[in-house]
């Protein structure tokens, strides 16, 4: 899902049958994102710079190479500018669409997220 940060509301959604990464169905569903824009992820996005070059991510910590006091106040900071992003996706999940498994058919899925995105956009 492509969330706006001041508003809050769906730009765009993208989704596929079974379990598919994040960052994998953000490749194959060729979304753009103007280069101006910035794309604030999370660490599942970590070869968006490739694509995207004015993109913002966490910085992951390895055993060999833990993260510095710089780094978590980075971290926190970037997390901090997410929090809209994560209610928005919140509030979808209180439809139990995203939350649970989806037991109708599989082709009006697609159909009945972006209604409940509708919603979702309509109450904000």
């Amino acid at each position: 899902m492509v969330v706006d940060k001041k508003t809050r509301k769906v730009i765009c959604t993208a989704f596929a049958n079974g379990k598919r990464h994040d960052f994998r169905l953000f490749k194959e569903s060729k979304t753009h994102i103007r280069p101006e824009i910035l794309a604030e992820t999370d660490t599942g996005y970590i070869g968006i710079k490739e694509i995207h070059t004015n993109s913002l991510l966490p910085k992951k910590q390895t055993p060999k190479s833990p993260l510095t006091a710089e780094d978590k106040a980075m971290n926190r900071k970037i997390s901090a500018e997410r929090v809209g992003n994560e209610h928005a996706i919140g509030f979808i999940k209180r439809f139990r669409i995203l939350s649970e498994r989806y037991r109708n058919r599989r082709k009006r899925f697609g159909l009945r997220f972006n209604l409940i995105t509708g919603i979702c956009n309509f109450e904000l």
